[in-house]
């Protein structure tokens, strides 16, 4: 889908470069050339090299690791595009760091994805699209419009391809993540189990309850955000010892941080399916069962809605 009636804009932070380029060929209107790089103290310095005077410009950047270093850049981009005229600006987060920060989990703690939303905000952005927020409350730490999108019609494809749908069974691996899960089992009408976990006492082991019945089912684990990877390798031991034929987990984000991947590999999970909003290191690439599919289609057919002003919720009905 091409932007003719009307000029738009895509600029790239340097946080998924393949993601941005895949969104621009679906959109088939090239990224705007941009400079986005490190003075020799690793200050961030970005410069516009076309003209975006009274254009309808955005940003495509996830703010993974470095989060800090992506989030700086994606706010100076912001600022350098505000400063040269841009009509309107749209921070597209296809992974939006600090997102697990929404509220004070103890006394004298910070809620950082409000201050990144003030950041972001106060940096020049005029609305916001992000993908699979952690909390869906986020969208009210801005004062800005906010598009959250779902993953979910991707994963569906997918799922559909791939499996016998009448012996599946959608499985949440906490109480947290029911409400995902239940919104992906009614797209492919199937049943819900949700993993219940609890320590009994501090420092004991945490003890496993599967609520449904999973015996002889093929399982899918649902969630948003994979990091350490421990309470999806331990979700899919549980269900596997419960009966269940084999699991498979779909999520959106692939954090993977320290030795997940290799925690992956080496456990009972038949495959871990991610998007690329966060871009694909090399060891998940080269992972025995990890695959990665793209979202590409997905936000850049979001971008040229908000773009040509049409409905975007209507791409989830």
């Amino acid at each position: 889908m091409s932007s003719e009636n009307g000029p738009m804009k895509l600029v790239a932070g340097n946080s998924n470069r393949a993601l941005a380029e895949a969104i621009a060929a679906y959109l088939a209107s090239p990224l705007t050339k941009a400079v986005v790089r490190r003075f020799a103290d690793m200050e961030i310095f970005v410069e516009i090299q076309e003209n975006v005077r009274g254009q309808d410009v955005f940003v495509v950047q996830s703010t993974s690791f470095p989060a800090n270093d992506h989030l700086m850049e994606l706010l100076i981009i912001i600022d350098a595009l505000r400063r040269a005229s841009a009509k309107r600006i749209t921070a597209v987060l296809p992974y939006f760091g600090y997102a697990r920060q929404d509220r004070k989990p103890g006394p004298r703690t910070p809620i950082s994805a409000k201050l990144v939303a003030n950041l972001i905000t106060h940096a020049g952005a005029d609305r916001v699209m992000t993908l699979d927020l952690h909390a869906g409350q986020i969208q009210g730490f801005f004062d800005i419009p906010t598009d959250n999108l779902y993953s979910a019609p991707v994963m569906v494809r997918d799922i559909k391809e791939r499996f016998d749908v009448s012996n599946l069974m959608v499985v949440s691996p906490d109480v947290g993540g029911v409400v995902r899960a239940r919104a992906l089992a009614k797209r492919i009408d199937a049943q819900l189990a949700i993993v219940d976990k609890r320590r009994e006492r501090p420092g004991e082991s945490e003890v496993m309850n599967v609520i449904g019945n999973v015996e002889g089912r093929s399982c899918i684990l649902v969630d948003d955000i994979v990091d350490s990877g421990g309470t999806l390798v331990n979700a899919a031991e549980a269900l596997l010892a419960r009966g269940a034929k084999e699991v498979t987990a779909y999520i959106t984000h692939g954090v993977l941080s320290g030795g997940a991947v290799a925690r992956i590999t080496a456990s009972k999970l038949k495959e871990l399916v991610i998007t690329d909003s966060i871009q694909p290191t090399e060891a998940v690439r080269v992972a025995r069962n990890i695959r990665v599919v793209s979202i590409a289609s997905l936000i850049g057919e979001a971008i040229a809605r908000t773009a040509h002003e049409e409905s975007v919720s209507s791409l989830f009905d």
